[in-house]
């Protein structure tokens, strides 16, 4: 949830069970449509924004330019075009793009990109995105080279092998495996350090700044603080926040805040991920 700085229970175990019954007949392409156009929201930094929402014709293009003191970056073109996309790259290549952050040719994915909460992406869930990024429309569409003023790592950790499902059963759990791996939430609403890496003692509390065409946007707080955090927000009003971009007072929020793709999320889905926001320790 972002704010613009002028210049972005019980009934949710029930709700999740269905959820749960749905998945089981969900085919891996169905999956990965529901995750791209959903809480992963791969379109809210690889399709090229306007004030308005998502540029038309232009799905996973890429192009968005992310201006911080460490990098200067460029959101890749992950559409099947053989010359500037990822037409020529196999499954496994995606694969290792996303959670390792290795490109086939062993240059590193900088920042922006959250390989670090995409490590723990389940094995089904990622064969699940790549099947949906095979059936996008190519688009010819070249981006700039990426600036990093800041070391990259010589990878991200160690291979990551195997990683099972998340059970959908337990809302906080599945909640949690949403705002991180899968939404990354944490990536923008996470504060940064001035060596580029995430302040996770501070997981949450906001205050990133985001700029495009819609001025300059700051995530908000979204532990259970009181006064700055979610606190005294009801559940409907975290929900009308992801899904309509509106605050209980109102307001609208602005992008990134991808709320135009969360608005496509079950109500089991948004059941899980405000229960385990619930859970932020409250953070000032």
């Amino acid at each position: 949830m972002v704010r613009l700085v002028r210049r972005g229970s019980a009934a949710a175990c029930l709700l999740l069970s269905g959820v749960v019954a749905t998945a089981w007949a969900e085919t891996p392409l169905e999956r990965g449509r529901a995750l791209v156009n959903g809480i992963v929201a791969c379109g809210n930094c690889h399709t090229p924004q306007g004030p308005d929402g998502p540029v038309a014709g232009m799905e996973m293009a890429g192009g968005t330019p992310f201006v911080e003191e460490p990098f200067t970056a460029y959101a890749s073109n992950i559409t099947p075009d053989p010359e500037t996309g990822i037409g020529r790259w196999t499954d496994e290549q995606v694969i290792a793009a996303i959670r390792e952050g290795r490109r086939p040719d062993g240059s590193l994915v900088g920042p922006p990109m959250p390989i670090g909460f995409y490590r723990g992406l389940s094995d089904g869930d990622l064969r699940a995105i790549v099947a949906y990024l095979r059936s996008v429309p190519p688009v010819r569409h070249s981006v700039p080279k990426s600036e990093y003023r800041m070391a990259l790592p010589a990878a991200y950790g160690p291979p990551v092998g195997a990683v099972a499902e998340v059970p959908r059963t337990d809302p906080v759990t599945y909640g949690a495996y949403m705002a991180g791996p899968l939404g990354h939430c944490m990536e923008c609403h996470t504060p940064m350090l001035p060596d580029g890496r995430l302040d996770m003692s501070r997981a949450g509390a906001g205050g990133r700044s985001f700029a495009g065409p819609w001025g300059v946007s700051l995530s908000r707080n979204i532990t259970q603080d009181k006064e700055f955090g979610l606190g005294a927000w009801s559940d409907a009003d975290i929900r009308k926040a992801i899904t309509e971009g509106v605050r209980p007072d109102a307001t609208r929020l602005n992008p990134p805040m991808g709320y135009h793709y969360y608005r496509t999320m079950s109500d089991g889905e948004l059941g899980a991920l405000v229960a385990y926001l619930r859970t932020l320790p409250p953070n000032r």
